[in-house]
């Protein structure tokens, strides 16, 4: 499968405002991808939106909060509403807070369960009945991390959340096969975001990934259409020790 057959494609891109969901939600609009991109923040959303349709493809802005059901549901109803299929979802939004296991308040970790794991499950429910529908194959590509495998001091909340996003990947990877909808993980270690700044500010921004790297990947699992499927993708930095 080659980039021209995703032009017409529907792809929901969470987190989309910035960082890697931009990345993705302008990577997908580029190659003919209709693209609805949904944050909380409306300007940045627009802002997108309008690159996007310079050139030359369709897009819509949803302003959701995953935390809320409600938003997720109305995102999903606005996609199938605006566009009347679903072949895409990429979940992205992903928030961080960092410190030691006994600086962290409870309220942190709960707020971060709610939009790192609760967040992409309410999703994945609401878009199944969707994606089972789609003319060809159909993606659900989950941004997990380095922390979905392993451990870093001072992430533990994040690092949990991660775990718990690979988990339900992995699971909905077996449960939605039979349907023809494939479903990714990708695991980035340090991308150059502002989440990443402030998890590990000792890095040099010079030599952490950049979020158009991210794009990129996602576009070589959208064009693998034949026997070979590819369950997760570890993503190092190239001044990081490899992870075998």
């Amino acid at each position: 499968m080659t980039s021209e057959t995703l032009k017409g494609k529907v792809a929901i891109v969470t987190g989309a405002s910035r960082g890697i969901g931009r990345a993705i939600a302008v990577m997908l609009g580029r190659h003919g991808v209709k693209v609805a991109a949904a944050a909380r923040t409306e300007h940045d959303l627009l802002a997108l939106c309008k690159e996007i349709e310079s050139r030359g493809s369709e897009s819509t802005a949803v302003c959701t909060d995953m935390t809320a059901e409600e938003d997720v549901k109305r995102l999903v109803r606005t996609v199938i509403d605006r566009f009347g299929t679903l072949d895409i979802v990429v979940n992205n939004a992903g928030i961080g807070v960092f410190g030691p296991i006994e600086e962290t308040k409870t309220e942190d970790w709960d707020r971060i369960m709610t939009v790192n794991v609760r967040g992409p499950f309410m999703l994945c429910r609401e878009v199944i009945p969707y994606l089972k529908q789609s003319r060809d194959i159909a993606w659900i590509i989950n941004i997990c991390s380095v922390v979905g495998v392993k451990g870093y001091v001072s992430q533990a909340a994040y690092t949990a959340s991660k775990h718990a996003l690979m988990g339900m990947t992995k699971v909905l990877a077996a449960e939605v096969k039979q349907y023809g909808i494939r479903v990714h993980a990708i695991c980035p270690g340090g991308v150059d975001t502002a989440l990443v700044a402030e998890a590990r500010p000792d890095l040099d921004r010079s030599v952490l990934i950049q979020p158009e790297e991210i794009a990129e990947i996602v576009l070589f699992l959208l064009t693998r259409r034949g026997n070979a499927v590819i369950d997760q993708v570890n993503v190092r930095r190239a001044a990081s020790e490899p992870w075998f």
